[in-house]
């Protein structure tokens, strides 16, 4: 019992924090029949969606299937890099930064050490870790909180698109520039003549008796790469698409979504992080009874409405820019700065964005002497292209 209220404190902190402000509101605002409107539920269906299918689609490995094909094209240390940045970026604006990190960090140190370049895991995977909070920015799903901005202010998937493109395109021209310049020509033969399963076989398990990195595959290390079901996810992952856009009943993908479940593998629900929509219920709570309280009201409003996108990168730096998304939501109606300061505000600090700390875990458990080392490495290129992009928002506006 204790190591499990450890566990808690340890790693649902926000949700923690979050409950706690909900419930402190309560005795401010006692419940009534309008808490009922404070829940935003087509974000919290739409995220539980989402979140189901990307676990579904992890389970059959089918995002390191991906990148196994494309390591085999590689042969230089250049390439490398830029291979696996490129794969955590554009995977990060579909199945979310956390999940691209979860799944591409241990991939990129176990290639790296294959390729003899363990010397460069701490750039690796600072760059990594850049590159999915950049990459996650562009589209409303690649984020939580960006799921739950477009359905707040009722924005078009173009428009959201359109607002953020030039930083992350500006992002993604650094990263190959960067990699381009860092990384030299050093050739890398070590993927020629292995397929997709020889190199996750070879590579990232070479032992039949070690654990795979797709440790919840569902149908067997190789089997088919999940076979049906991966038709079935991506079928799933373009209801959710598609409901996001408006253009499919909300009813519909959640029926869809959880119904399919039921039938393909349960199990997939137990890996869901459920703690993320129930972090959101709370914060909507909380938030819908300070807007009750006239005086609050009014001082948030000044505090935020002024600078929106300043004060969204500042506190994103303390508190992660999630929860800062969900508490200046409510006292701010200058959507568009918000917007882009939360996504930017995901960069700085390594709890600015929580997927960040994914990193840090994976690459502190290889090398347990280089806590500092990787926290200095990625503070600064994050705050770098924190520096930069917030440049290029001043320039724009």
């Amino acid at each position: 019992m204790r190591q499990q209220l450890q566990y808690w404190l340890k790693n649902e902190t926000i949700l923690i924090v979050a409950t706690i402000l909900a419930l402190v509101s309560c005795f401010i605002v006692p419940p009534d029949g309008q808490y009922w409107s404070y829940v935003h539920v087509s974000t919290i269906a739409q995220l539980c969606c989402l979140m189901l299918v990307v676990v579904g689609l992890q389970r059959i490995g089918v995002f390191r299937i991906i990148g196994s094909k494309l390591l085999r094209r590689v042969s230089t240390a250049r390439g490398l890099v830029i291979t696996l940045l490129g794969l955590t970026f554009v995977s990060a604006m579909f199945i979310t930064n956390d999940v691209a990190l979860v799944t591409f960090v241990p991939f990129a140190l176990a290639v790296l050490t294959m390729a003899h370049m363990e010397s460069k895991s701490i750039l690796v995977c600072s760059l990594l870790t850049v590159a999915a909070n950049c990459g996650s920015m562009l589209t409303p799903i690649g984020n939580a909180h960006n799921l739950y901005l477009k359905a707040l202010t009722g924005m078009s998937t173009w428009r959201f698109l359109e607002i953020m493109a030039p930083y992350s395109g500006l992002a993604a021209v650094l990263l190959v520039a960067i990699s381009w310049f860092v990384f030299g020509k050093k050739p890398v033969s070590e993927f020629r003549g292995l397929d997709s399963e020889g190199i996750e076989k070879g590579v990232l398990a070479p032992s039949d008796d070690a654990t795979r990195p797709d440790e919840i595959r569902v149908t067997g290390y190789g089997s088919a790469h999940g076979g049906w079901r991966s038709w079935v996810y991506l079928a799933l992952f373009i209801v959710c698409v598609l409901t996001v856009s408006d253009l499919i009943p909300l009813w519909v993908m959640v029926v869809v979504t959880f119904g399919t479940f039921v039938f393909t593998d349960r199990r997939a629900f137990r890996h869901v992080d459920w703690a993320l929509p129930l972090t959101f219920i709370m914060f909507f709570i909380f938030i819908g009874n300070m807007k009750r309280v006239p005086e609050f009201t009014v001082l948030a409003q000044e505090f935020v409405g002024q600078h929106p996108l300043g004060v969204s990168v500042i506190f994103s730096q303390f508190i992660s820019n999630v929860p800062t998304t969900l508490l200046l939501s409510g006292f701010c109606d200058k959507w568009v700065p918000l917007i882009i300061g939360t996504n930017l505000g995901g960069m700085g600090t390594i709890i600015a964005s929580m997927a960040s700390l994914i990193t840090y875990k994976y690459v502190t458990k290889k090398f347990p002497t280089k806590k500092a080392k990787y926290l200095g490495a990625y503070t600064a290129v994050s705050f770098a292209f924190l520096i930069v992009l917030v440049g290029l928002s001043v320039f724009i506006e």
